[in-house]
């Protein structure tokens, strides 16, 4: 992948960051999202974005809704932001990642949990 779109996909990423907590859909507003990943096309035509809610996977569905009816909103406001002479269509994808995370965590945070207690006994 060239510099340049890995430095429009970082540029991207940070914008949709600031873009999603000014939000007023409440489906967006009320979901604790985070932009996992940011995939962009060589023709920088279109842009695959990649959410995860600390709510679970259903939520982050439901978020991604929200997303694609302000994507209009989302890409002018990308584009004054970024200067882009083209901005990308947004394709919204949900993710489980973080989710993932927190039970990988809670699963191991368990397994400390149950060494402590062989160790006190």
């Amino acid at each position: 992948m060239g510099h340049k779109i890995e430095r429009t996909t970082e540029d991207i990423k940070r914008e949709l960051t600031a873009i999603f907590r000014e939000l007023k859909d409440p489906r967006v507003r009320d979901a604790f999202i985070s932009i996992i990943r940011v995939d962009l096309t060589n023709d920088l035509s279109y842009c695959t974005v990649y959410v995860s809610a600390m709510e679970g996977l259903d939520r982050c569905k439901l978020a991604c809704k929200g997303l694609d009816s302000a994507s209009g909103f989302i890409r002018r406001e990308l584009g004054a932001r970024l200067k882009l002479r083209h901005v990308p269509s947004l394709i919204f994808t949900a993710s489980d990642s973080i989710e993932y995370s927190a039970n990988i965590s809670r699963i191991l945070n368990n397994l400390h949990i149950s060494k402590d207690d062989e160790n006190d006994g």
